[in-house]
């Protein structure tokens, strides 16, 4: 049970940076300030900013939760690559669940978070959470410095209401110091377990087929990585399709939820800055989290997030 609970939330989290990440280079109304600000911010700037968005959501909260911070990457590849900008760019990636408060108050949590930055005059990204969900999420950008966060609701026990609220928070994108980026990324991709690895390549493969669209040449930041904190460990596989005509985009989504019902997953969506909303599906067998959000280049990406079950064997 504990496993199906952490993943639930935690790999919910994968799934909202990555939209985010979508969105991030989308505003043109603020596009020359977002690239003055990707020329010179650093990480340390980078996370001293994200830090202070969850802080601003988080310090006025009741009930007082206590900050757990995810095992995603801080620093990882630009995962919005739409603006033309040099593929070697880097995000910074910031994600906390909100624990130490019953699952029923999560929903209470997302909600103060929304409050909190509206307060601050911060934008959604497409439209308000829908609140007569019990499991809402909120996506929003800061202004001007055009950060992205989400703050959503993992679900722990549906029957009775309960989640684990969460807040994730990703910069936009600016160039790598000292090659960190790739140094990173060989860490976490030396050891790869291999059925886990193998059910989340399966899952990838049957999305490739539902879509029913090419995908493109491997990109920075696509293929198979690990992302791991103090208690799990999960394998995450990347990819993105060919770019699309938004009337192809809307059939190729529909096609790809029809399958995940058709298939058992349980299917829900976040709003994206593109209009068409991305899809984030969960496999109840494995509990494997499913993502598909297209992206202003009308490129459609897909990522897939598979616990590692304890005692599997790990290849390098």
């Amino acid at each position: 049970m504990k496993l199906n609970c952490t993943i639930s939330a935690a790999a919910l989290l994968c799934m909202a940076v990555a939209v985010a990440a979508c969105g991030t280079q989308q505003d043109g109304s603020g596009n020359g300030a977002t690239k003055s600000k990707q020329a010179t911010m650093d990480e340390q700037q980078a996370s001293k900013r994200a830090e202070e968005v969850v802080r601003q959501a988080v310090d006025g909260m009741s009930p007082k939760p206590t900050l757990k911070r995810t095992g995603l990457r801080p620093l990882g590849a630009c995962v919005a690559s739409d603006d033309g900008g040099s593929d070697d760019r880097v995000q910074y990636r910031l994600t906390y669940q909100l624990t130490g408060v019953p699952g029923s108050k999560a929903k209470t949590l997302v909600r103060q978070a929304r409050d909190a930055w509206v307060k601050l005059g911060y934008k959604f990204q497409s439209s308000d959470a829908d609140w007569s969900d019990p499991f809402p999420s909120v996506s929003m950008r800061t202004e001007p410095d055009d950060f992205w966060m989400t703050a959503l609701t993992g679900v722990v026990d549906r029957a009775k209401g309960d989640g684990l609220a969460a807040i994730s928070v990703t910069s936009p994108c600016f160039a790598p110091s000292g090659g960190s980026t790739a140094d990173s990324a060989a860490l976490h991709r030396t050891h790869v377990d291999e059925r886990a690895g193998h059910r989340a390549l399966d899952h990838s493969s049957r999305i490739y087929d539902a879509l029913q669209v090419r995908h493109a040449q491997a990109q920075v930041g696509d293929g198979i990585s690990v992302y791991e904190d103090s208690e799990e460990r999960y394998v995450h596989h990347a990819w993105s399709t060919q770019p699309l005509a938004e009337d192809e985009t809307v059939r190729a989504m529909a096609r790809a939820q029809t399958y995940f019902e058709s298939a058992g997953w349980t299917v829900r969506h976040v709003p994206t800055g593109t209009g068409v909303p991305a899809i984030v599906a969960r496999n109840a067998e494995d509990s494997s989290v499913a993502q598909i959000a297209p992206s202003s280049t009308g490129a459609v990406r897909v990522a897939v997030t598979t616990p590692v079950v304890p005692g599997e064997t790990a290849v390098t």
